[in-house]
């Protein structure tokens, strides 16, 4: 009985959280690149999952945008994608980043991040961004650390200067705060990756073996918070978080592409970011390589 049980739970769990996952077309269809490439975008739709209030904002949003790259051979690596970086979107002409996701959701997003980095996007991972909140919550809370006083009205974000554990709906605020940070969207992204570290840090699979409840209160909240392109499944969903803990750990790759200037103004389409064009073309391709040295990499001039 006791054999039937340890089988039977696992199996039925995964079951069951397979058939929770929500999809969403967002796949283009271009030829394999080496590796596996997962681009996630963090949704900030307006109104509709306690992330963001209604300000009269129309169209699909997102604060965040992270490739998550598992190579052939060499370090895993999460690199993030200022959402002003100016690109070249399919049918639109240049813009910003996150205008893709505006105008044509998932499947215009990862069209425009294949054309912009030359990888192929094997699966979309779009978190609703009320739903971190019941992430972290559902981990027990998360450590996070941020030295400078902040009291940010748009995000939400109170804090003093120094490290504290948090619950989910200060966490949410930490991770989308950024008017308030000198450093604006790359500042964001550094935030952003430590929340993401700190969740795996505590998705411990020792802990979770023997707490049935803990299981399926992170699976609830996981398929909960977040939409799946639409090959993915909960196996993918795995390979997705182990992947997540290898580029947070020693040995894993972090930071953004190379950043030429933090405010790039062609006209148009006011402040954005623009990459270096002599170095980004050489780091997306040690990107896909798995040859950038492990650690933090790119960033703003001088960094």
């Amino acid at each position: 009985m006791v054999l039937v049980v340890l089988v039977a739970w696992p199996v039925g769990l995964l079951v069951w959280a397979n058939g929770r996952l929500q999809h969403t077309p967002a796949l283009s269809g271009a030829p394999d690149t080496p590796g596996t490439t997962y681009l996630l975008a963090g949704s900030d739709a307006r109104g509709d999952d306690g992330g963001v209030a209604d300000d009269g904002t129309e169209g699909q949003r997102t604060d965040t945008i992270l490739l998550l790259h598992v190579p052939a051979d060499g370090p895993t690596a999460l690199i993030s994608l200022p959402r002003d970086t100016y690109v070249d979107i399919p049918g639109h002409g240049a813009s910003k980043l996150n205008a893709a996701f505006a105008w044509g959701g998932a499947p215009l997003l990862v069209q425009t991040v294949e054309g912009l980095t030359g990888l192929t996007v094997d699966h979309y991972v779009e978190i609703g961004m009320g739903g971190v909140a019941h992430l972290v919550d559902a981990v027990g809370g998360v450590n996070l650390c941020y030295d400078a006083d902040v009291n940010d009205a748009d995000s939400g974000m109170v804090w003093t200067a120094g490290c504290h554990d948090v619950d989910g709906t200060a966490a949410l605020a930490f991770a989308r705060m950024r008017k308030s940070d000198p450093t604006g969207d790359v500042g964001r992204a550094l935030r952003q990756r430590q929340l993401i570290g700190a969740v795996m840090g505590k998705v411990s699979p020792r802990s979770l073996a023997f707490d049935p409840r803990a299981q399926v209160s992170l699976a609830e909240a996981g398929t909960g918070a977040m939409t799946f392109d639409e090959r993915a499944d909960v196996l993918d969903v795995a390979r997705l978080a182990l992947a997540f803990r290898d580029a947070n750990a020693e040995g894993g790759v972090t930071g953004t592409p190379p950043i030429a200037s933090m405010d790039y103004r062609p006209g148009n389409v006011g402040s954005t970011v623009l990459l270096d064009p002599d170095r980004a073309p050489d780091f997306f391709v040690a990107l896909r390589d798995g040859t950038l040295p492990p650690g933090q990499v790119g960033g703003p001039p001088g960094s």
